[in-house]
């Protein structure tokens, strides 16, 4: 059963809706990948890898964690053929955004960030997690592929960097609205599109306005 069939089980949702999201959440988290690697100056091969382990890394991991294998990545054609055309647009298309790549690049990572966090915390309740369990694997699903991916080119992950912007919080804020509507039953469609676009804000704001989590405090003899 696939990641739509099992939440439309609890949710009354129709099964285009959230696969339409996850696939959304695909393309764009392919399209922050691919310009990361032409940012870096990968060649083909590497654009395609990089797209790929971007889009598909974080829903993997999710699968994997609960159990749900083959991974929808491997299991339905069109998780390979929308970051396929993404990376290939990027390969083509970059050009047109010029100096803009470095933002373009958070932008759509911001969209799958919100995204993800719906779909993986739905995914995960629908395969009877605790509360917490959920809100853990939607940040699990939405923060995974873009790790994979700056490990992948040599970058420092942005959820560990000690001068990033708030990035898994949004993401787990996501989830944690996503959980609640299901345990208290008026998750919709309307509730989905809504926090993800809450957390593709949340997160954009956070890189504007530079916003930081807490740091430990340390003492004047701390090095």
């Amino acid at each position: 059963m696939n990641l739509i069939a099992q939440a439309s089980t609890f949710s009354g949702l129709e099964p285009t809706l959230e696969r339409t999201l996850d696939l959304i959440g695909v393309f764009a988290f392919a399209i922050s990948g691919g310009l990361l690697a032409v940012r870096k100056g990968f060649e083909l091969v590497g654009v395609i890898s990089l797209a790929l382990v971007t889009a598909l890394g974080g829903g993997v991991l999710r699968d994997l964690l609960l159990g749900a294998t083959p991974p929808t990545a491997f299991s339905d054609v069109l998780y390979l053929v929308v970051p396929l055309g993404a990376a290939a647009l990027v390969f083509v298309g970059h050009w047109l955004i010029n100096q803009r790549v470095n933002r373009a690049v958070l932008i759509f990572d911001a969209a799958g960030l919100g995204l993800f966090c719906v779909t993986g915390a739905v995914k995960a309740f629908s395969f009877g997690t605790s509360a917490v369990g959920a809100v853990l694997i939607g940040v699990i699903s939405a923060a995974g592929g873009g790790i994979i991916r700056d490990v992948l080119a040599n970058e420092h992950p942005s959820i560990f960097h000690r001068d990033s912007t708030l990035y898994a919080i949004p993401a787990a804020l996501g989830a944690t609205a996503v959980v609640v509507s299901l345990r208290n039953d008026f998750y919709s469609g309307g509730v989905a599109i809504g926090v993800a676009i809450m957390v593709f804000v949340f997160r954009i704001a956070a890189m504007h306005f530079r916003w930081r989590a807490p740091m430990p405090f340390r003492s004047a003899t701390e090095s």
